[in-house]
């Protein structure tokens, strides 16, 4: 039997050569792969909207005045804001009158309580405007009172005179009409007009000054 020839023996060393080369190659491109695949950080969890977005802040009501009619035209209301608080004053200028007061919310929103269970829903639109309800003597009235501007608004006054007890209410209109009711140990008539500059008004033959109204 002839031994295999040199020729043989140098195809045979070339091919075995050529398949441990391409088994490293193919083997150091896995292990580059997967030591990258686990050496790479993983994505940061997404933030939702809700979690970025900014809590709205909320103002609370500047301090104003506001004065108007009810819808019915049956009476006048004002009211008064000062520091989250307002008073108002429900009044037909006649014989039927009632004071109020309470909170204003941030959101503009007012509860405020009389005595008799009188009481007014009411909320402030933007600062310029106060629209609602006001319940006085088992009637309801809703209505809608303006931003006033001085002399506008709510005056009152508390003196003795000739030993009676005078207690004054009056709201004075953007239109300069006023109304209001004066009490003489608790009995109510039409209020005389009060000088809306300085708050002058004469009653039973004594001068007395009226003053605006705040919380």
């Amino acid at each position: 039997m002839k031994r295999p020839g040199p020729l043989l023996t140098l195809l045979a060393g070339l091919v075995l050569g050529l398949f441990l080369l391409t088994l490293n190659a193919t083997t150091g491109t896995k292990t580059a792969s997967s030591s990258y695949q686990e050496k790479s950080p993983s994505p940061a969890p997404a933030r939702s909207a809700a979690s970025t977005a900014p809590t709205p802040s909320r103002v609370p009501a500047a301090a104003a005045d506001y004065a108007g009619r009810t819808e019915d035209d049956a009476a006048a209301i004002a009211v008064s804001v000062r520091d989250g608080k307002a008073i108002a004053y429900y009044c037909d200028g006649h014989t039927e009158e009632s004071w109020l007061k309470g909170d204003v919310e941030d959101d503009g929103t007012l509860r405020l309580t009389g005595e008799n269970g009188a009481k007014l829903d009411g909320t402030l639109q933007d600062g310029r405007q106060i629209d609602g309800t006001v319940t006085v003597g088992g009637g309801r009235h809703a209505f809608a009172a303006d931003r006033a501007k001085k002399p506008s608004g709510l005056w009152k006054a508390t003196a003795t005179v000739r030993s009676a007890k005078i207690d004054g209410g009056w709201i004075v209109l953007k239109d300069g009409s006023q109304v209001g009711i004066l009490t003489r140990d608790g009995k109510p008539s039409p209020a005389p007009r009060i000088d809306p500059e300085t708050g002058a008004v004469t009653v039973d033959g004594q001068q007395l000054t009226a003053r605006p109204a705040t919380p």
